[in-house]
């Protein structure tokens, strides 16, 4: 383990756990950018079905993965809020990821309403 890594996994340790997740959102989202736009971005939503039973970190990635036309680091100030609503004011998940799903299709919505104008 190089010292930059010891560096990084002491202030993950030393993190609350909405301070973890936030880290690794912003870490998800560096990664993201640094690999460059993708070739092919699918421009509809992908079919990914909810499962009966997911927490707001999953309900998060499956979203990400269903909308993947989306710009991350539009979503990261509101996706990190509710995940903190969820972490630190005990909000049930399953409210959480249903204004997560709002949150992310209104986004979507305002793609293609972008898109439209541009044409």
């Amino acid at each position: 383990m190089t010292s930059d890594e010891k560096r990084l996994l002491k202030h993950y340790r030393a993190l609350s756990n909405s301070g973890r997740t936030s880290l690794l959102d912003y870490a998800d989202f560096l990664a993201a950018r640094d690999n460059g736009p993708e070739a092919s971005v699918p421009e509809t939503p992908l079919d990914i079905p909810r499962p009966a039973e997911e927490s707001v970190v999953k309900a998060i990635k499956r979203l990400r993965t269903t909308y993947p036309m989306l710009e991350r680091d539009k979503l990261l100030n509101e996706t990190s809020a509710l995940m903190t609503r969820h972490v630190m004011h005990k909000h049930p998940a399953v409210q959480v990821i249903d204004e997560l799903e709002a949150l992310f299709r209104r986004y979507y919505d305002l793609h293609v309403q972008a898109k439209q104008d541009n044409e």
